[in-house]
């Protein structure tokens, strides 16, 4: 016999008493099954508690004559039932558990678990809202919503977690990974105070705006039709052009609309944006409107601005407007030719309407929203023709007038307001967001920007504009889709690295010895943040360490059908308005009798002309 042939044999030997104790350990649970389980089915079907005795000789009557001399009086088929229920449900129960175990052990070691996340566990978050709400102080019951921003629930078997309401937020997903869904508007249906939306699609307002009705009123900024909605308000553009900051604010709004990055800009744009800001300065001080200003714009020669400026005492802006006037011809067209085009969407007078007064409709006042449970749509279109300018400045004057009214509280707004800005690269391009977004936090004023990927921020505010946005969020989410390769680097690294135990075992004369050496792995490496599962997302929260979170959907909460009846009824109502817009711009053609009677469509009742 060769000495391969000799292990196996001594293999096989050493193996032996383990199968038979394997094999009897089987068989006395399957017996006990059958025992047990037959003895209930019995009892139910009223047959009594009869157990027969547990022993081989009940195992072999049960196999040599069946059922009725174990349990008499009872059916068969009862007996059979009880022991299939029962089986079924071990094998239940043990599939559960397998899952259960499953999940624990493919959960990636080194991230953040109950314990390091108690400040956003539901104990943890009430106590913090107690310290930053005044208005709950003496209530001995809290409403889940009053006191944290629901984020989602651990992952894998929770607690849920929620932000407090001096966080702000930055979300970065893929498209269709559950910014909507999940973030968007979960986040407008439980705002406890004023809300404030920007978006470029209909989906989150057609699904949220009858909740949001409810708590108050609903505004909605629809000056491209996205949702079709008709207009019954109007906002002062130049409301708070009165002063130079808010005139150059607003004039960088609508050239950062223009502009993809702000950290690159050249001498046309910063000149256009000047010239603006005099325009703009001059048309608030001189009561002028939108339209004048533009007027102001397509003639340069124009000296009524400059005069407007000089009659309020604003000289040194009156002369450098004229000196932008009077200077070089192919300069001076130039700048203003730059200007017409970062303000070309006022050219729309669908859109300028929405921004000129209109006595016949509500003005929307920004501090006076923010004061409330109101809701402020903005709703705009991306790429050529776009609003994003209009849209930018009334967003950015309803979050500052927030930090007005804060201030005025003592320093934080009770109930706070909730500002999300979906699509914010696109639709609302605030060319200082990051350097407002710790300040927003610190007023009760919790933002949410989502956006598609970091590069997609980086276009718009520049690379050390971006890092400033990811620095200043206390809390960021990080969902599928991420295919940027240097940002998931790293992120990767962010999320840093665990030791992991490699088992060896050596063999010698003595016996066998076995022992354990560490290396380092990283927690979540690049790959598997890119192929996170929709409906995921990785949690960078200020102070703590990473940890998964599942989202939690609007339409998997308690009450989503009712809200899901009332979407459904605001998305026919979107349909009907679309349509009808459609046929006033697209009428149908007025036919003639020749062209019918080419189709067909016209014929000869030959009994009547016979």
């Amino acid at each position: 016999m060769s000495s391969t042939s000799a292990k196996r044999g001594m293999q096989g030997g050493e193996l032996a008493p383990w199968a038979i104790v394997a094999v009897a350990a089987v068989a006395l649970l399957v017996f006990g099954g059958v025992w047990l389980g037959g003895t209930l089915g019995a009892a139910v079907s009223g047959g009594g508690w009869q157990p027969p005795p547990f022993s081989l000789a009940t195992f072999g009557t049960l196999l040599g004559e069946g059922p009725e001399p174990l349990w008499p009086g009872a059916s068969p088929a009862a007996v059979l039932t009880g022991v299939g229920v029962l089986f079924g449900a071990v094998v239940a129960a043990g599939v559960l558990a397998a899952r259960a175990v499953l999940r624990f052990t493919s959960r990636p070691k080194g991230l953040a678990g109950k314990r390091e996340l108690a400040s956003m566990c539901p104990e943890g978050i009430t106590a913090r809202a107690r310290e930053l709400r005044p208005s709950l102080a003496g209530r001995t019951q809290l409403h889940p919503d009053e006191t944290g921003n629901l984020l989602g629930d651990l992952d894998p078997s929770g607690p849920e977690l929620r932000s407090s309401y001096e966080d702000v937020e930055l979300d970065l997903m893929a498209p269709r990974a559950g910014k909507s869904t999940g973030i968007a508007v979960p986040r407008v249906l439980r705002a406890q105070g004023a809300v404030l939306l920007t978006s470029n699609k209909s989906d989150v307002y057609s699904v949220t705006r009858a909740a949001r009705a409810e708590a108050g009123r609903v505004w909605t900024f629809d000056p491209q039709g996205i949702a079709h909605a008709p207009r019954e308000m109007w906002w002062n553009l130049l409301a708070d052009c009165h002063t130079i900051e808010g005139a150059r604010r607003l004039a960088g709004h609508f050239v950062a609309s223009v502009n993809d990055d702000q950290s690159k800009k050249d001498f046309w744009i910063s000149a256009a944006q000047n010239t603006l800001t005099a325009l703009f300065l001059a048309a608030a001080r001189g009561q002028a409107s939108v339209l004048d200003l533009l007027a102001w714009l397509a003639d340069p020669a124009d000296r009524t601005p400059v005069d407007l400026l000089r009659d309020v005492n604003m000289v040194a802006m009156a002369e450098q407007l004229q000196g932008t006037v009077r200077g070089a011809v192919e300069t001076r067209d130039g700048i203003y030719e730059t200007a017409r085009q970062c303000v070309a969407c006022l050219l729309d007078p669908e859109i300028v309407a929405w921004v000129t007064p209109d006595p016949a409709l509500p003005e929307f006042k920004p501090h006076e929203h923010v004061l409330g449970k109101d809701t402020l749509y903005l709703l705009s279109k991306d790429g050529g023709g776009s609003a994003a300018g209009v849209i930018a400045g009334l967003a950015d004057a309803t979050m500052r007038a927030g930090v007005v009214a804060a201030e005025r509280m003592g320093g934080r707004l009770d109930p706070p307001m909730t500002a999300v800005l979906d699509e914010a690269a696109n639709v609302c391009r605030i060319s200082d967001l990051p350097d407002l977004y710790s300040h927003f936090g610190s007023r009760g004023i919790n933002v949410v920007t989502l956006l598609q990927s970091y590069r997609q921020g980086s276009r718009v505010w520049g690379e050390a504009g971006m890092d400033a946005l990811w620095s200043a969020a206390t809390v960021k989410l990080l969902g599928a889709g991420l295919d940027d390769a240097d940002f998931v680097e790293k992120v990767s690294k962010l999320v840093g690295q665990h030791d992991v135990r490699t088992p060896s075992v050596s063999k010698g004369k003595e016996g066998t010895s076995r022992s354990y050496s560490y290396r380092q792995d990283q927690v979540l490496p690049p790959d598997r943040i890119r192929a996170l599962p929709k409906g995921t997302a990785l949690l960078l929260a200020t102070g703590v360490r990473p940890a998964l979170i599942r989202l939690r959907p609007w339409y998997k909460e308690p009450g989503a059908d009712i809200i899901s009846a009332a979407a459904k009824a605001e998305t026919a109502a979107i349909t009907a308005r679309a349509t009808q817009a459609w046929a006033l711009i697209h009428p149908p053609a007025v036919e003639d009798s020749g062209s019918r009677w080419a189709r067909g469509a016209v014929t000869l009742d030959k009994g009547a002309t016979g």
